[in-house]
């Protein structure tokens, strides 16, 4: 299984927990990008410990949305 993290550009508000949680796969300016890629439980986490629900996570198998 291989998740694929989206940033919502719109809904980002660069708290910057999704790089506190995973910087080898997100980075911050005025919004956070994905920069790498990460086992899926890590994309889990930053995806969960965003405030703003700005990171949308697919499925990269299935291509279904996985989160939120």
């Amino acid at each position: 299984m291989k998740y694929l993290p989206r940033i919502d550009e719109s809904a980002c508000a660069a708290h910057g927990d999704c790089v506190e949680i995973a910087p080898a796969v997100f980075a911050l300016n005025d919004v956070a990008h994905v920069v790498g890629e990460g086992p899926p439980e890590l994309i889990m986490e930053a995806a969960e410990a965003c405030p703003s629900v700005a990171i949308v996570v697919i499925d990269e198998d299935s291509g279904e949305q996985v989160y939120p």
